[in-house]
């Protein structure tokens, strides 16, 4: 089961997030920009749990 690579940060939606970026997501796979994850200390506002960094797909990754 692959990770949903979501493209957008759910807390400012400004932040693109294209698979290459760096981005934080938690274990149900909510997805932040780096700014937003540290402004919230690295914890998700919708399940309380730890955001750390998203793994990046290599280019032959669909």
């Amino acid at each position: 089961m692959a990770l949903e690579m979501r493209g957008r940060c759910e807390r400012c939606a400004d932040a693109a997030l294209p698979q290459e970026a760096s981005a934080r997501i938690c274990s149900y796979e909510c997805t932040f920009c780096v700014p937003c994850s540290d402004a919230m200390q690295n914890t998700c506002p919708n399940c309380g749990g730890e955001l750390v960094p998203r793994p990046r797909r290599s280019a032959a990754t669909p």
